[in-house]
């Protein structure tokens, strides 16, 4: 079950690469981004960690992906990351909820469309977040 989600991630993030003009010397990569940020999901979420800090850490190992892709193929580090986040997405829940929403069942809607913001967030602060560390790293090499 595993192997066919990495490999539907996979072609996921390298399709939205094609969406999003990415060279084509860079659709593998972005492909690899997205899987291992999806990989990082699924083990924490298979270890019973909530879907929040589990794409918080997912997002982080996409960033810190596209950072090194970036860097080894010189090409900008924005399309790294949006191809890699797009399994992250919570596009199902979002759909779920706006479901929920015209069905009048008002509570799971509310419930599902907060976990969709909190994810949507989550995705954000993992991205940031690995910035940060980034920054961190480099203005400590420079300092000394």
């Amino acid at each position: 079950m595993i192997v066919e989600q990495l490999i539907t991630s996979f072609f996921a993030a390298a399709g939205f690469g094609v969406i999003f003009n990415a060279p084509k010397k860079s659709l593998i990569q972005c492909g690899l981004v997205g899987m291992f940020g999806w990989l990082t999901y699924v083990l924490l979420i298979n270890q019973a960690v909530d879907a929040v800090p589990a794409t918080v850490a997912a997002a982080v190992v996409v960033a810190i992906l596209s950072q090194l892709c970036a860097k080894l193929y010189k090409t900008p580090i924005i399309i790294f990351n949006v191809s890699g986040i797009i399994p992250l997405v919570p596009g199902g829940l979002a759909y779920d909820a706006m479901r929920n929403f015209v069905e009048n069942d008002y509570n799971a809607a509310l419930q599902l469309a907060a976990k969709a913001f909190l994810i949507s967030g989550a995705i954000a602060m993992g991205l940031v977040l690995s910035e940060v560390i980034n920054q961190l790293i480099r203005k400590s090499r420079w300092t000394k």
